[in-house]
């Protein structure tokens, strides 16, 4: 987004939530009134108490009207988050009394000149706090209480105009019980927030945001995926790729083995991703921690994010073929985060990639395996996409990625359940084969779109002393296949009395 100059931000009230902000360009424009809908429990509440308790931190006053809930409601709500709403005004606009529905209500007409008491009550209110910032809670029932669609209108517009020439900026939240096909509402605001969420057949519920509409100002549209946890929401702006780059050096940096390094080409290219493909239990894990390790050799930081098994069993793992990450984490150059990806939301995940890429200082990412983060979220929609911009943000961030992908199957015809090769920079290609009654494994690059690499294929091996990368295999037809046929003499890698089973 762009730097907002002095002016900008002066004519801008920030909602107390980053992510909204980032998406609206600073925050919403001062002295106006919002509609903030969404059906019961999507957060409508915790986030107009953000949005006031942001105005205290800033000096300003703010008030909360309710209709729908009590004061003391709304006070232990505040409580779950950590929030105390001693700074604010609470005014309970209706009593039991006055929803009696035998009463008739005039909550406020067009003129100003029949006001029900309650509405005098509120009108005097703000103009004894002259609050900064206003929630109105809520619309529904307005609704009820205006009886037809012509007097709720006019009401509406009515209570727009007295805030807006109180200089108040308003939130006034609707909880959509009415026609979803009645949008006087939307026409009447300066602009409107939709708050989502639905639940998944398996996993915590998503909650996702759209700003439908925001007069004047320059905002980030579609979906946005946030939180409802302690502490508020946290919103999480949808990925765009283009709005970010760095200048970065394109040289090609080793991976810490001389056959690696000239099967890829000469290694591993900055602002580049590289697909580790192949079976289970073929390698492909250990080769992304042996390439990240020697980079973290050399001084560079490195966030993995894990899908699969428990941190403990990789690192047991790792310290077993000579790789310990244990003291490059402890001294902040390693992160590896354990994901539960059916708690995770795509946003939330892209959003902690650019954590660590921004705030981490990170340049190197590493993704294992895709296989968990696209199939356990079946339910997600576009997952694909969101990828191919996350990828793009790294590539042109200069971040070198690995990306982990199992196929099914052992030797054979070999499958996966998606195809990311068109997203791929470089395929590093993992098979086994048998060869004088022995299963072993092999490994050779099929694309690379920054260098010329080799095409041949050469014995991988995994044991104490790292990762092997034999000579190529020449006397061999029908490696990737898995059934070679022999026609030559050539020597074998041996494998390491202590070598461990891969990953």
């Amino acid at each position: 987004m762009a730097v907002k100059t002095s002016t900008e931000e002066t004519t801008r009230a920030s909602t107390g939530i980053s992510g909204l902000d980032d998406i609206l360009g600073g925050g919403l424009t001062k002295h106006r009134v919002y509609l903030v809908e969404g059906t019961p429990g999507t957060g409508k509440t915790t986030l107009s108490l953000q949005f006031l308790l942001e105005g205290i931190r800033r000096g300003e006053t703010g008030l909360y009207i309710t209709l729908s809930e009590t004061a003391e409601e709304l006070t232990a709500v505040a409580a779950t988050h950590g929030w105390s709403l001693e700074p604010l005004s609470l005014f309970e606009l209706v009593n039991q009394g006055d929803l009696d529905p035998e009463r008739e209500q005039t909550i406020l007409h067009p003129s100003e000149v029949e006001l029900g008491e309650t509405t005098r009550e509120v009108m005097k209110r703000v103009e004894e706090l002259r609050p900064s910032r206003i929630v109105f809670d809520s619309l529904s029932e307005m609704r009820l209480l205006a009886q037809n669609p012509l007097r709720y209108r006019r009401q509406i517009l009515a209570l727009k105009q007295f805030f807006a020439s109180r200089d108040c900026t308003v939130l006034m939240l609707d909880d959509r019980t009415s026609d979803p096909n009645d949008l006087q509402l939307h026409s009447i605001a300066h602009g409107v927030i939709s708050l989502e969420q639905a639940a998944r057949d398996f996993g915590a519920e998503r909650r996702r945001l759209r700003v439908v509409k925001m007069r004047g100002i320059k905002f980030r549209g579609g979906y946005h995926d946030f939180i409802l946890d302690r502490g508020g929401l946290s919103v999480f702006p949808r990925l765009v790729a283009s709005e970010h780059g760095a200048e970065f050096s394109p040289q090609a940096m080793t991976t810490g083995n001389k056959g690696l390094d000239q099967l890829l080409g000469g290694g591993l290219t900055p602002g580049t991703n590289t697909l580790l493909i192949g079976p289970s239990g073929v390698g492909k894990t250990t080769t992304a921690i042996f390439c990240i390790r020697t980079a973290l050799d050399r001084g560079a930081k490195a966030t993995y994010f894990w899908f699969d098994e428990g941190i403990s069993t990789l690192l047991l793992r790792s310290k077993a073929l000579g790789m310990d990450l244990t003291p490059y984490i402890e001294h902040g150059d390693l992160d590896i985060q354990q994901i539960d990806p059916a708690e995770l939301s795509p946003g939330e995940f892209t959003s902690r990639a650019r954590v660590a890429v921004e705030q981490g200082g990170s340049s190197y990412v590493c993704i294992d395996s895709l296989n968990a983060y696209l199939q356990a979220m079946p339910g997600e929609h576009y997952l694909l996409l969101q990828m191919h911009e996350l990828l793009n943000y790294l590539n042109q961030s200069g971040i070198t990625t690995m990306l982990i992908l199992g196929q099914h199957g052992l030797v054979g015809d070999m499958r996966t359940d998606i195809d990311l090769s068109y997203l791929s920079d470089t395929i590093l290609l993992f098979r086994f084969f048998e060869a004088k009654a022995t299963v072993r494994a092999a490994i050779s690059v099929v694309k690379s779109r920054t260098s010329y690499h080799e095409r041949s294929i050469r014995e991988f091996n995994l044991g104490d002393n790292g990762l092997e990368v034999g000579e190529p295999l020449r006397d061999f037809d029908g490696v990737l296949s898995g059934l070679p046929s022999y026609k030559g003499d050539a020597n074998l890698l041996v494998p390491s009395p202590n070598a461990r089973p891969a990953e």
